[in-house]
């Protein structure tokens, strides 16, 4: 006899963004881009660890604070994936809020915090002429769960967050990690435009909106 596993994506609420921060630490801990954005072959891996965890920790207060998505995937009760989407036109620019920018200083430097700000302006700007868009800033899974599926099925609903919205032209990520390409691949994404980051370089991905 089989049993049914009960999944639900829904929005999350504070009491589960310290799970949340875990999960998104977990998957990009090896991420090229934030090892090189946060200085990683200079540090120790103790402060490079520190650096991103107080990166992951104020985007997601920032993300809450804008009101922008932060949508779970829950099974049998239990948060197993996530994803943290903004809109192009969304009260969060590139340089975040003043407060945003001041911690991350304190916690990883000035350097890191002016090249992060750079990084997204720069994908903002590759994306100027598909006007009103969402973004995935951040995906995960978590680690005893990948290969079940659930990265699928959390970015199936990220198609009705944008099919909802009858001016969001699409959905777009950024990945520095080439194994990531078909995943993204195997929903519609396809390679938009090539950006380099300092020794990094990554593909930026769109998909138009289903529903246009």
């Amino acid at each position: 006899m089989s049993l049914t596993v009960e999944h639900s994506v829904k929005y999350l609420t504070p009491e589960d963004l310290n799970v949340a921060a875990s999960l998104i630490y977990q998957a990009y801990h090896d991420d090229p881009l934030m090892q090189e954005l946060l200085h990683k072959d200079k540090d120790s891996e103790q402060f490079y660890e520190k650096k991103l965890r107080a990166l992951i920790r104020e985007e997601l207060h920032t993300f809450w604070q804008a009101k922008q998505h932060i949508i779970g995937l829950f099974s049998e009760g239990s948060l197993q994936a996530i994803a943290l989407v903004f809109t192009s036109d969304a009260d969060m620019q590139a340089q975040r809020y003043w407060h945003w920018r001041l911690k991350l200083k304190m916690s990883a430097g000035i350097l890191t915090t002016n090249q992060i700000i750079e990084k997204e302006q720069k994908i903002r700007d590759a994306l100027k002429e598909k006007g009103h868009y969402f973004f995935i800033a951040f995906i995960a899974v978590a680690p005893r769960s990948q290969r079940h599926g659930l990265g699928h099925y959390l970015l199936n609903s990220l198609d009705s967050l944008v099919k909802e919205d009858e001016n969001a032209t699409g959905l777009a990520v950024f990945i520095s990690q080439p194994a990531h390409l078909e995943f993204f691949a195997s929903h519609g994404f396809e390679v938009f435009q090539s950006i380099q980051f300092s020794k990094v370089s990554g593909e930026l991905l769109f998909k138009p909106n289903p529903a246009l």
